[in-house]
């Protein structure tokens, strides 16, 4: 099954993003983002003390995650 959801489109132009950055667009919660980072299921970019996810690595991690609406095509 394709998904209709064009990730690439959704989220905003830039090369990594913080927890905080990525709970306030809407996508994960900054609890969810932590316990998939300690449980090691998206890659990190640590940066001093700060945790960063690329913009690639997220959609990657949406488009995994995503389960596809059945059409009648």
């Amino acid at each position: 099954m394709k998904t209709i959801t064009d990730y690439d489109k959704l989220i905003p132009e830039g090369i990594v993003f913080s927890i905080r950055q990525i709970h306030k667009m809407g996508l994960i919660s900054e609890s969810m983002c932590k316990k998939l980072i300690f449980n090691k299921s998206i890659e990190v970019l640590k940066i001093g003390s700060k945790n960063y996810i690329t913009r690639q690595t997220l959609i990657e991690y949406l488009k995994a995650n995503t389960i596809p609406a059945i059409t009648n095509d």
